[in-house]
C-alpha cells in the first residue's frame, strides 16, 4: 500500500489544497459573508465594490448570486404562486440551490490555496420573511436544521444593507432589478422583516441611510476590511454601556424580537516574541430556544495582534474538534469567561447585552453597533426600556474588558 506520503505526492495541486483547507487548523484564512437587505439598499453595487477591494489587495473572490432572481430572470413568474403551497416549495427550492452553490463555490476557493472571500447575495435564512412561521418550521423540520445551523455556523459576518425606502426615498428604484417589483412601503416591510431573519448572528451588521450612499459603502468597506485584518481607519465597531441591572424578558417591549445565548470564552497560551501585544481566544456559543432548550453551538478563533499601533483582530470559524484541542492550551492564569447574551435589534441598530456569570456575576454591558474612530463620538439610539448607568470609555477597560477580567487574582 502507498505511504501517505505517496499519496499526497499524488494529489494535484488543487486537490492538496483542498485536502489542507479540510484538515482541522488549516491555515489559508477562506472568509464568507452574507449581503442581505430590503429592496434598493444597494447589495449589488456593495458586492462590486467589495469584490474589487479585495482583489486589489490579494484576495481571491466569487460572488454567489442571489438565488431567487437567478429563477426570476430565468423563466418563473409570479402566476407560479396562483398555485397553493407554490410559496413553501419555492423557497424550498431556493433553500436548495442556496446551500449547494455556496459549498461548491466555497470548494473552489479552497482548492485554490489562496486567502479568499466568499460573497453571498443574500442567504438561506433571507426565505423566512416571505414565509409564515408554520411554514418555515416545516421546511426547518424537514430537513433536520435548526435556524441556528443556518444562520451561525456557515458565515463569518452578516450585512444588512437597509432600503432607500427608509431615510432616502427619492432615491428608490427597482429599474436595476426586474425580479422585484415591491412599491416603497413593502421594501420597508420585507426590509424590517429581512433584518429580524437574521438577528442572532454574531457578527449582524445593520448600514442605515443616514449618510449618502457613497458613505454607506465606504462604512461597509472599513468593517470588511477589520473583519479580514486589513488596515482601516476604523477603530471602532461598537459602544460600551454599563447597565445597573440585569435586563429580563418582561423589559422587552413586544415589537422588539431578541435571541439568547450562552457564551464560553477561553483565552489561549500564547508564544509571540515579536508582538508582545498579541492574545488568542476560543469562544463556544449555543443558542437558547425560546422554550429555553439549547439549540446548536458555533465555535469561533479569534487572533488580536497589534502593529504599528493599530490592533487587528482575525476570527476563523472552527470545530467541535478543533475547539476542544485548542482548550488544552488554555491560559491557566485567567478564567474561562462565561456569559449570557441576548441580541436584538433598536430602531435598525444591533445590540448585544454581555450578563457576565464568570468571573464578575451580575455585570451587565450594553454594545451597540457603531462605526467611528476614536476621535468620534458614537451615534447611539439607545433603548428606553433598559436601565443604563454611563458610557465606558477606554479608560475603564481595565475594570470592564473580559480580557483584564479575565485574569486571576
Amino acid at each position: 500500500m502507498p505511504s501517505t506520503s505517496e499519496e499526497i505526492t499524488a494529489l494535484t495541486e488543487a486537490e492538496a489544497n483542498l485536502k489542507a483547507a479540510e484538515s482541522d487548523g488549516a491555515k489559508v484564512p477562506l472568509f464568507k459573508f452574507i449581503l442581505t437587505g430590503g429592496p434598493c439598499g444597494g447589495k449589488t453595487t456593495a458586492i462590486a465594490r467589495l469584490s474589487y477591494f479585495l482583489k486589489e489587495r490579494g484576495f481571491e473572490v466569487i460572488a454567489c448570486a442571489e438565488v431567487y432572481t437567478i429563477l426570476a430572470s430565468n423563466g418563473m413568474s409570479f402566476d407560479f404562486y396562483s398555485t397553493d403551497g407554490m410559496d413553501t416549495v419555492i423557497q424550498n427550492s431556493v433553500l436548495d440551490v442556496q446551500l449547494r452553490l455556496e459549498d461548491s463555490i466555497e470548494r473552489v476557493l479552497k482548492a485554490r490555496g489562496k486567502p479568499a472571500v466568499l460573497l453571498c447575495d443574500r442567504g438561506p435564512m433571507d426565505g423566512k420573511a416571505y414565509l409564515s412561521e408554520e411554514k418555515w418550521k416545516k421546511i426547518l423540520d424537514e430537513r433536520g436544521v435548526t435556524e441556528a445551523d443556518l444562520r451561525d455556523t456557515r458565515y463569518n459576518a452578516v450585512f444588512h444593507m437597509v432600503t432607500a425606502a427608509d431615510g432616502a426615498s427619492a432615491f428608490y428604484t427597482l429599474e436595476n432589478n426586474q425580479a422585484r417589483s415591491e412599491t416603497p412601503e413593502q421594501a420597508l416591510d420585507l426590509d424590517r422583516r429581512s433584518q429580524k431573519c437574521w438577528l442572532g448572528h454574531a457578527h449582524m451588521y445593520v448600514f442605515d441611510n443616514s449618510t449618502d450612499f457613497e458613505s454607506k459603502l465606504q462604512r461597509l468597506v472599513n468593517i470588511v476590511s477589520k473583519l479580514v485584518g486589513l488596515p482601516t481607519n476604523l477603530s471602532k465597531r461598537s459602544a460600551k454601556y454599563l447597565l445597573r441591572k440585569r435586563p429580563d424578558a418582561i423589559s422587552f417591549p413586544v415589537d422588539v424580537d431578541f435571541h439568547r445565548f450562552e457564551v464560553e470564552k477561553v483565552y489561549l497560551v500564547v508564544q509571540d516574541d515579536v508582538n508582545s501585544g498579541a492574545y488568542s481566544f476560543i469562544r463556544k456559543r449555543t443558542t437558547i430556544g425560546n422554550d429555553g432548550e439549547k439549540q446548536g453551538c458555533i465555535y469561533q478563533l479569534t487572533d488580536v495582534a497589534k502593529k504599528d499601533g493599530e490592533v487587528f483582530e482575525t476570527k476563523r470559524i472552527i470545530s467541535a474538534r478543533e475547539y476542544n484541542a485548542s482548550y488544552k492550551s488554555r491560559d491557566l492564569s485567567r478564567h474561562i469567561v462565561r456569559q449570557e447574551r441576548i441580541s436584538f435589534l433598536y430602531n435598525t441598530q444591533s445590540f448585544t447585552i454581555h450578563i457576565y456569570e464568570q468571573p464578575s456575576p451580575g455585570l451587565c454591558i450594553l454594545h451597540a453597533q457603531v462605526e467611528n474612530k476614536d476621535n468620534e463620538i458614537p451615534v447611539v439610539d439607545l433603548p428606553d426600556f433598559l436601565d443604563v448607568d454611563r458610557p465606558l470609555e477606554q479608560s475603564d477597560k481595565k475594570a470592564y474588558g473580559a480580557y483584564s477580567l479575565s485574569i486571576i487574582r
